[in-house]
């Protein structure tokens, strides 16, 4: 049985153990076409678990401060979610090593102090598993929510493909539990033991001061998206308490009453019809469904990878700082989400 994580601030990570019992690509191969993880994961029913997913990976202490002291995260938060969808999606879907080992590294460099006088490191593998448990357990999470209905069979299939999703990153497989009994243990020992409420938790949460997404400025005006950006940010923070685990919303300070659970249960009911209306094929974000494209024969099997827009790079100075995806001379960008793949 696979240790249960200790509680963050019970040693010190040692440098040594980022990538020791790191298992190779070759030995353990990501999920392919036929896999569960393929049918739940890179749905665009999960733009609705987005504060979901940055809050719960930023309640980790030392995940939290390497946010806080290196990420320009919260300097351009749209163009940071819609570029990360790319790389951390194509880790499972592009079917090659090198996606899982690129992202890796985005993360080297990432590393400090906490106010504790604790190190932190964002390779130490605590810290990046939790990150990967928050992405592979959210496609559970999300089927739950809002659809399409999930079998227990299938979440354990999730689980043991989490697995294999994990491996193609080439760091330390230690925190890794061995079963999905495990697994529920070590997410209820996090949001007991571990998670923590930290500002970069609530600057995630609060979506009113932003300004509206790279896709939409070109048509709404700034006036339009202040008017009702408080009450989509409303919305979005009633969804993600709903999401959250009861310890979870203790910790925050947030209540859920038995009403809000069974509007939520309609309002995810009402995602679930709305998103199965739509062919398939445009139900998935462009990196996997590009995926499918080659399975299918729609794109060449060797045709290079499909990249974010433009429009979601980093600027200026930032374009060459090593923790950022920014593949600036890629051979074919995505279009708007509801738009075919441009060559």
């Amino acid at each position: 049985m696979t240790q249960v994580a200790a509680p963050t601030g019970e040693g010190q990570f040692d440098d040594a153990d980022r990538f020791s019992g790191a298992r190779s690509a070759a030995e353990i191969p990501a999920p392919g076409p036929d896999s569960v993880t393929w049918r739940y994961f890179g749905s665009w029913r999960g733009m609705l678990m987005g504060l979901w997913s940055g809050s719960m990976q930023n309640m980790h202490p030392k995940l939290a401060a390497g946010v806080w002291d290196h990420s320009d995260f919260f300097g351009e938060r749209w163009e940071r979610l819609m570029r990360s969808l790319y790389p951390i999606s194509g880790v499972v879907f592009d079917q090659t090593p090198e996606t899982g080992r690129a992202v890796r590294d985005y993360h080297l460099t990432i590393k400090g102090t906490m106010d504790n006088g604790e190190r932190y490191h964002a390779l130490d593998p605590d810290v990046f598993y939790w990150a990967h448990a928050t992405f592979w357990y959210g496609n559970i999470r999300c089927a739950e929510a809002f659809g399409p209905p999930i079998s227990e069979a299938d979440k354990r299939a999730l689980f043991e493909e989490s697995r294999a999703w994990y491996a193609q990153y080439g760091v330390s497989m230690r925190p890794c539990p061995d079963t999905y009994e495990e697994f529920l243990e070590y997410w209820d020992h996090m949001c007991r033991r571990v998670l923590r409420d930290h500002a970069a938790v609530r600057t995630v949460l609060d979506i009113t001061t932003l300004p509206p997404p790279p896709w939409m400025r070109a048509w709404m005006p700034d006036w339009l998206w202040r008017k009702q950006v408080g009450i989509v940010g409303r919305l979005f923070m009633w969804i993600t308490t709903g999401l959250y685990d009861e310890p979870v919303r203790e910790m925050m300070g947030l209540t859920w009453s038995d009403s809000d659970q069974r509007r939520f249960r309609m309002f995810g009911r009402a995602v679930n019809a709305a998103m199965s209306l739509p062919p398939a094929r445009y139900e998935k974000h462009p990196r996997p469904r590009d995926a499918f494209d080659r399975v299918a024969g729609r794109v060449a099997a060797n045709a290079p990878l499909l990249e974010s827009p433009t429009r979601n790079l980093p600027s200026g100075p930032e374009r060459d700082n090593p923790i950022h995806y920014c593949p600036v001379h890629a051979g074919r960008r995505a279009n708007l989400p509801w738009q075919d793949n441009e060559a």
